[in-house]
């Protein structure tokens, strides 16, 4: 049961003075991303929604003192009025304004000048706080913030917190909301350690969340301010007690401990065409081991693209069938499930082993036969795709399940497989490097496993940056290249024109390029037919065609060892793990590859800087280091979709140390007290409701 003293939290904002029906749908839509579809914010919603910034209105500087991107409020004389031409709705309304010291310009785009003239009269003085801008060496306020009388400018706050706001929510009423939120606050019993809270200076949960959001002074608001700091942790160390706790209560449970003789191993070994890594080795090593165990093994394997997870994946279900159990891998794709088999079924079919996949195009009898030998233990290892959750799929006795492309399911997908089998081992793949504060975040339930190698005589990829304006000579040389028998990868990133963003599209160059070489050209986007997809995919394969025109569709598991070049047009719209994947679709062979980054200029400074690491490094974890600089934790593992975790109140790639001490943390307090049962733990589960960490509780209630 959630603590009596949480209720205040969990109410509906419906209960607040002055928030009916559409603020109410406002404000839900604005914070309310943690709360059931059809279901209205919550208090802790709204409290959880923290100020992003401030208008410091104590900075009142004269005009000669400006400059340019400062935020000033100014007292300023309204001089001319000068109204645009009626009907150029590109011209702004302009108001000149000075003080005794100089002139500054007020510009409103698509202004009502009555409006302007009543609030603005000529003649008088105001108070106008804003952001400054120069234009044309001249100094000038888009849109003050505020325009305000000698009596008004009295009751303005002098230091105010900004929000993130959405579209029919007016600041003011969202600040008064949450004002009024604040002061009725009920006050939290502590639930982190006093040694911790001494060391680091950390005020309350209560004085942190108040002081946030009625801030006097910047230094609160700023994002290394003790307030953020122990707000963030508590979200952090939520997290990790979550990840702690179901390490503890589900992955350390007695498993099957799943002792392989290495015959069918190394008979694999003898048959592939190279020698594995050091890297392969070790993995597959540790794997091995985690299956031999009684507890549950649970382990996430990061390989750079072209690393080889795909033959240490085949290495541990080899293991898991000598031990007499079946084992499943699922894909994201159906092209992906099919280039498993294509790689698996022929060097298992040589050592005796029954491979099957099963993906949505298996139908009525095939699909029957397939699930009636599964049942019956003949089908050894089975590849597929999201139909492996489907209920009517049963196994004969599942030791091993595999995730593939691990961000592209949800942790829910992960277990619905898992229980496929009998405290089934689970071991999960990721072809995008993730960097370690992303491990703890997401995966910290697991034990990690690298391949940083690529296999021998990989030749790194040329990769170049060149203008879009370079893009005739592109064509020449592809042109070149489809001659002497390469194949190309050309990746646009939109499907068809559109007329809000100028991009480039794989309708339009998949026609430009047909008509250059006819037939030779074959197209791949999302809106395709699985089967459509397939087709082209095969023909690009087989080489019936040389230039492959896609989406990013292709960016993960495609291979084509024959495709040498990869084209990315608008490079700069892609982020860096996304140009990482896409490059890692050629250099599969040990024919040199390039990959041609063809950007819009004028290129922006991030943007500038992803394309000067690509052409630096083929480092796919120091790529992903990086990109976590640029871009930030929330959309690299694509989070939305997968139902990884993606924070409210920590900025993940900037407190990377508070993860870390709250991994410990947690750690240590789930293997000395596991039901959170001492008093001085008890507190952590009001923390877990707290946070919607609900699930946790459930756990500790079903023992």
């Amino acid at each position: 049961m959630r603590p009596d003293i949480l209720n205040y939290f969990f109410k509906a904002i419906t209960s607040l003075k002055g928030v009916g029906p559409k603020v109410a749908q406002n404000i839900t839509r604005l914070v309310g991303r943690h709360v059931e579809p059809a279901q209205i914010a919550r208090y802790v919603d709204l409290l959880f929604h923290l100020p992003m910034g401030y208008k410091d209105r104590r900075n009142r500087p004269k005009v000669e003192q400006l400059e340019a991107e400062q935020y000033a409020t100014l007292k300023l004389q309204i001089g001319k009025h000068i109204v645009p031409p009626r009907h150029n709705k590109r011209i702004p309304y302009r108001i000149n304004c000075y003080d005794d010291t100089g002139e500054i310009t007020l510009s409103f785009f698509r202004a009502r000048g009555d409006y302007l003239k009543t609030t603005l009269p000529e003649g008088e003085l105001r108070y106008i706080g804003g952001k400054i801008e120069e234009y044309n060496g001249n100094l000038q306020i888009n849109h003050p913030d505020f325009i305000a009388t000698e009596d008004e400018m009295k009751t303005l706050p002098v230091f105010e917190p900004i929000y993130p706001m959405t579209a029919g929510l007016a600041p003011k009423t969202l600040r008064k909301t949450i004002a009024q939120l604040v002061q009725e606050l009920p006050k939290l019993p502590e639930w982190l350690d006093k040694p911790l809270i001494d060391r680091e200076k950390w005020p309350t949960f209560n004085a942190s969340i108040s002081g946030l959001h009625l801030a006097d002074k910047p230094e609160i608001i700023d994002g290394n301010s003790p307030h953020r700091q122990r707000i963030a942790f508590d979200e952090i160390f939520a997290n990790q007690l979550v990840l702690a706790l179901t390490r503890k209560h589900v992955v350390a449970v007695n498993g099957n401990a799943i002792n392989g003789t290495a015959k069918l191993v190394n008979q694999l070994v003898d048959l592939l065409p190279y020698t594995l890594t050091n890297a392969q080795q070790d993995s597959f090593a540790e794997i091995k081991t985690d299956m031999a165990a009684v507890q549950r093994m649970v382990r996430l394997l990061q390989g750079d693209v072209g690393s080889g997870k795909t033959v240490v994946a085949l290495m541990a279900m080899l293991t898991a069938v000598e031990a007499g159990y079946q084992a499943a891998i699922m894909a994201p794709t159906e092209i992906l499930a099919r280039q498993h088999g294509e790689f698996m079924q022929p060097l298992c079919a040589r050592m005796g082993i029954e491979v099957e996949i099963l993906t949505g195009r298996n139908k009525g009898k095939n699909r029957a036969e397939i699930l009636q030998r599964l049942a019956s233990g003949q089908i050894d290892i089975l590849i597929g795709t999201h139909a492996l959750f489907q209920a009517d799929i049963v196994f004969d006795k599942l030791g091993l399940a595999i995730i593939d492309e691990q961000h592209r399911f949800g942790v829910h997908q992960r277990l619905a497989l898992q229980n496929k089998g009998l405290k089934t081992d689970l071991l999960v793949m990721t072809a995008t490097p993730i960097p370690r504060t992303l491990v703890l975040t997401n995966y910290g339930d697991m034990s990690v496993s690298k391949l940083t190698e690529k296999p021998a005589g990989r030749k790194p990829i040329k990769t170049v940056a060149m203008p879009l304006e370079k893009l005739g000579d592109i064509l020449l040389a592809a042109a070149r290249a489809i001659d002497t028998g390469q194949r190309i990868y050309w990746i646009c990133p939109l499907v068809e024109e559109s007329e809000i963003l100028p991009l480039s599209n794989v309708e339009d160059r998949f026609a430009m390029l047909n008509n250059q070489h006819p037939g030779k050209v074959g197209l791949v986007h999302g809106r395709m037919a699985a089967t459509e997809k397939d087709e082209v995919m095969q023909k690009f394969q087989t080489g019936e065609i040389s230039i492959l025109v896609a989406t990013t569709v292709v960016e993960v598991g495609v291979n084509v060892p024959e495709a040498t070049i990869m084209i990315i047009e608008h490079a700069e719209r892609f982020g860096l793990s996304q140009l990482h994947q896409l490059r890692g679709r050629v250099g599969r062979s040990d024919a040199q590859s390039s990959c041609i980054l063809l950007y819009g200029a004028p290129l922006g400074a991030t943007a500038s800087e992803r394309l000067k690491i690509m052409r630096q490094t083929e480092d796919g974890f120091l790529i992903s280091e990086k990109d976590l600089e640029l871009r930030g934790g929330g959309d690299l593992l694509g989070a939305q979709q997968s139902g990884d975790i993606k924070m409210r109140l920590a900025d993940v790639e900037n407190q990377a140390d508070l993860i870390e001490i709250a991994h410990k943390q947690a750690r240590l307090i789930v293997e000395t007290d596991p039901r959170l049962e001492k008093d001085k733990h008890k507190n952590l589960r009001t923390l877990l409701y707290l946070f919607d960490r609900d699930q946790a509780i459930k756990l500790l209630s079903a023992g």
